[in-house]
């Protein structure tokens, strides 16, 4: 039994790393692609306004939040990426292994950005270029984490935990209050004696 967890785990772990390269590498070439095609260029309409492409670096993070606290969202990233990769191998879930590559692909591909460009380490700016009707412009690590906290969300509304057990195979507390006493009037207990 303990070998077939570990084989799982050990799948579902590769699952995670599988998913965080293919997101990550993903990010990164659309990053490069908008650099190298939208610098300088007017919003390109993919679908009408509600979906543009529009090249801007944000030093925020989602909504243009933080915009002068680059350094904090840098070490909040790095946190969560260690808190990710630790939990990974307590997974027993599917689930939970998608949720975890897609958030640890995602978080992979803004923190490059934040450690690799402009203004500095720490500090870089990240590279932003889907704008969602003006509301706010991301990139595909955004998408990703989206992505992933929608899916932990619906995996928690479930009931389904990092190991893959569910919140309703919990063995219930035993009920604390003393049993009734069902002896009958004037009888002794088993093994003592009437005084």
């Amino acid at each position: 039994m303990v070998a077939r967890t570990a084989r799982r785990s050990g799948r579902l772990s590769l699952l995670v790393a599988v998913l965080a390269l293919l997101w990550y590498a993903a990010d990164l070439a659309s990053k490069q692609w908008a650099i190298a095609t939208l610098t300088g260029s007017s919003p390109r309409q993919l679908v009408g306004d509600l979906l543009r492409l529009y090249l801007i670096r944000n030093p925020g993070a989602a909504f243009s939040l933080g915009t002068g606290s680059t350094w904090v969202l840098t070490l909040l990233a790095m946190v969560v990426l260690v808190v990710v990769v630790r939990s990974s191998r307590r997974l027993g879930s599917r689930g939970w292994a998608v949720a975890f590559g897609m958030l640890l692909g995602g978080a992979l591909g803004n923190l490059t950005d934040r450690l690799t460009r402009e203004p500095g380490v720490g500090r870089g700016h990240v590279v932003d270029f889907i704008d969602y009707n003006g509301w706010f412009i991301g990139n595909v690590a955004d998408i990703a984490i989206v992505a992933a906290a929608c899916l932990i969300a619906l995996l928690a509304l479930l009931g389904i935990r990092l190991d893959g057990s569910r919140e309703s195979e919990t063995t219930p507390e035993p009920d604390e209050s003393p049993e009734p006493d069902v002896e009958a009037e004037g009888s002794a207990p088993h093994g003592s004696t009437k005084e």
